[in-house]
């Protein structure tokens, strides 16, 4: 769902650089410094499962992981995705530098949306904690696509059909990502409790 460099009108790249800036400020001060090691390791989680891509008609699609990132991380998820999204752009080449604040927007905003709206579903019954996973993984990309797709669409009427494409493409992505989301949830629930602690903020 990376946006490519070339693409995108300079009004709509300086809204997403402002948007993001400010999202990464946010985090930076909400951030826990002691779980930092948590941020680290779902950033990685990020980047490496962007990496994978699956051939859908004429787009392509891969696992993103922001809706775990927001379920556990809240606004710290936007300094994760902007770093994972900037290492991907300079040793892959995968969406680009100019692109960088618009694709960390677009991914990291559904995910701290999400966040405020199921996690105090964390803090309950096991049924509560797995539907309210299962629903920040799918939302939170579904406010992703949303959200590249009008990017692309501000930008030109003639990206209109390729949003379209692109965001009806990630369809099944909603669903893999809302069942990875509850199974990780569900597991760290049983393993590492304390984790999800962080959700009572």
């Amino acid at each position: 769902m990376h946006i490519s460099e070339g693409v995108l009108s300079p009004a709509v790249l300086g809204a997403g650089a402002v948007l993001a800036a400010a999202g990464i400020v946010i985090g930076l001060r909400k951030l826990d410094y002691d779980r930092l090691m948590t941020v680290a390791i779902l950033a990685a989680a990020f980047f490496v499962g962007s990496l994978i891509h699956v051939p859908i008609g004429p787009s392509s699609v891969h696992l993103i992981l922001n809706g775990l990132l927001g379920m556990l991380l809240g606004w710290a998820a936007f300094p994760s995705i902007f770093v994972a999204l900037m290492l991907q752009a300079i040793l892959f080449q995968y969406g680009g530098i100019t692109v960088l604040g618009v694709n960390t927007f677009n991914m990291a905003f559904p995910a701290v949306v999400c966040y405020y709206a199921f996690r105090p579903m964390l803090l309950k019954s096991a049924r509560q904690r797995i539907v309210g996973a299962f629903c920040c993984g799918a939302l939170s990309v579904a406010g992703a696509g949303l959200l590249t797709a009008l990017s692309l669409s501000f930008s030109a009427e003639g990206f209109l059909r390729t949003a379209q494409i692109l965001f009806l493409a990630h369809i099944p992505v909603m669903i893999v990502e809302g069942v990875i989301t509850a199974l990780a949830v569900s597991f760290i629930a049983k393993v590492r409790p304390e984790i999800l602690q962080f959700s009572k903020e």
